[in-house]
């Protein structure tokens, strides 16, 4: 069996590089907004992962698995949790990012994947004016990569407040279908929630903004508001969002896209080891989708006819000057026909012809066109 397992795949060629070019413009910006970036295991014990959450959805997805001396371990389901380590002893505000892979156990259909590039920022201990500037971070990155969506937020608070009003003592199991709005019907939305005597809430969720002026918590999204003008955002508050993950205490975010039905970017405020902190998650994969990057790499290709000493010489000057070069020897047609497989950007012709004329030919790939020209003429062209 070659096949991949289920939820799990493979990325090869022009979606690896754009993979990873989506994933060298995140880190640029994380880095940009004074970000530090942190790796942590992919493998932790299974009571550290699971914590007092187990019964989150994304928690309760979480791969277990033992190891030769039988300890109860676990895959990794997200970043957060392992904070609680990293911060300890650190100088605050600790502002980190963090990029790498994490697991959910869960079906696989469409978007939704089981092994997930996951893109982090957070920052240990802030206040809404932090958030504000998260919110300003991830703007920046569907900015640079073209994305059109609506950052939607909310707070958890409010949403207790509202709980609170109605008598339902059952909160967060409420709130746990409330975040199933965006995958289920709400008429079964509203079934499960009478479960708790709580679908009276749809309706209130379904209100003007001005109506939750009455809420103490709606004016941590009033301030938020007011900080995301300065940095030039744009929110707009969605009290039916939820949020599955227990641990968020106060705003909470979530980035679509028209172009894709599942959620792109989310995050929101919580408390670790008693510190008020604030964060947002991308995930790599759903992002690279819709990213629409131009390829501005430029490549190249050397073919020696007979004249390898001298072309090995021309490929590494090429990449010394930051153009990513590759070298073949002797049969053009199979070489241009592996610079098309690759949509290489320009191929040079090094053979006795071009030694004797003191000139190399390049092709220009895009083109078709062809040009004898000396060294310092086809840097200056493929330089450019």
């Amino acid at each position: 069996m070659n096949e991949t397992v289920k939820g799990f795949k493979d990325y090869i060629g022009e979606e690896a590089e754009k993979r990873e070019k989506v994933r060298e413009i995140i880190k640029c910006i994380f880095e940009k907004y004074g970000f530090e970036p942190v790796e942590t295991p992919v493998i932790e014990y299974v009571d550290f992962v699971l914590g007092e959450n187990a019964s989150d959805e994304a928690v309760s997805d979480t791969f277990k698995l033992k190891d030769k001396g039988d300890r109860n371990l676990a895959l990794r389901y997200e970043f957060t949790f392992q904070l609680k380590r990293i911060i300890q002893n650190k100088k605050l505000p600790f502002k980190r990012y963090q990029i790498g892979l994490v697991f959910r156990d869960e079906p696989a259909a469409g978007n939704r994947v089981r092994q997930i590039t996951q893109c982090d920022a957070d920052i240990i201990s802030s206040g809404i004016k932090d958030e504000a500037e998260i919110l300003s971070l991830v703007s920046s990155i569907l900015k640079e990569l073209k994305i059109k969506a609506t950052i939607y937020v909310n707070n958890r608070g409010l949403l207790n407040e509202i709980l609170d009003e109605q008598g339902i003592t059952k909160k967060e199991e409420v709130i746990r279908e409330i975040d199933k709005l965006d995958k289920l019907s709400e008429k079964k939305v509203r079934e499960n929630l009478k479960k708790y005597n709580a679908d009276k809430v749809l309706g209130i969720l379904k209100k003007k903004p001005d109506f939750f002026n009455k809420y103490k918590s709606y004016q941590d999204i009033l301030e938020l508001e007011k900080y995301c003008k300065s940095f030039n955002v744009k929110i707009v508050f969605q009290p039916s969002l939820a949020r599955g993950l227990s641990y968020y205490n106060s705003n909470v975010f979530e980035i679509k896209s028209n172009e894709m039905k599942e959620t792109i970017s989310a995050g929101g405020s919580y408390l670790i080891n008693g510190i008020q902190s604030t964060g947002i998650s991308l995930g790599l994969d759903r992002i690279t989708g819709l990213a629409k990057i131009k390829d501005s790499k430029k490549t190249a290709l050397v073919i020696s006819l007979n004249q390898d000493d001298k072309a090995i010489k021309l490929v590494n000057k090429i990449r010394s000057s930051n153009i990513a070069c590759e070298i073949m020897y002797g049969k053009p047609t199979k070489a241009l026909e592996y610079a098309n497989s690759k949509k290489i950007s320009y191929v040079v012709f090094l053979g006795n012809e071009e030694v004797k004329q003191k000139k190399l030919k390049l092709k220009n790939m895009k083109t078709g066109k062809e040009q004898l020209m000396n060294e310092k003429q086809l840097f200056d062209e493929i330089t450019r």
